[in-house]
């Protein structure tokens, strides 16, 4: 190893060379990370821009269906439920049957009630006992039946 080290020899340019490319790539090493993170956040902003403008999109397609008198009529008949002279509407109301229909509950108490217990002793007992319990191990397979010999 002392020989392969003895027989590199550094002239002065050597040096001055050598000490210009760790300069160099110091001084270009946060540059370029500085690079980087600004191509980041361009790509960023540019995905929230075509976000955008999708968006836009989407609200000047409707704004243009509102143009349309027939739309108009459509959402008025459909939402509001307008019906036009000499036109009968029939609504259904409950149409499932007795057994589809949720069934509603009654409410638990009118009267609010004092508990019989402590809930914080109750909640600390929990965590204590939860702490100390021991790991569940699954119950392993019986061995199979054994045929009794014939008497």
């Amino acid at each position: 190893m002392r020989e392969w080290l003895g027989g590199i020899r550094l002239s002065g340019f050597m040096v001055i060379m050598l000490g210009l490319v760790v300069l160099g790539v110091l001084v270009l090493v946060p540059t370029v990370g500085t690079y980087l993170d600004q191509q980041s956040r361009i790509r960023a902003l540019e995905h929230s821009v075509q976000l955008t403008q999708d968006e836009i999109d989407e609200l000047q397609t409707q704004s243009d269906r509102w143009d349309d008198p027939a739309y108009i009529t459509t959402q008025a008949r459909e939402r509001l439920y307008y019906v036009r002279p000499g036109e009968v509407v029939y609504l259904v109301d409950n149409d499932l049957s007795e057994a589809e229909q949720p069934r509603e509950q009654e409410d638990v108490s009118d009267q609010v009630e004092q508990t019989r217990t402590d809930w914080m002793a109750q909640f600390v007992r929990s965590i204590t006992a939860a702490g100390g319990a021991q790991t569940a191990v699954a119950p392993t397979e019986a061995p199979a039946e054994q045929e009794t010999p014939a008497p």
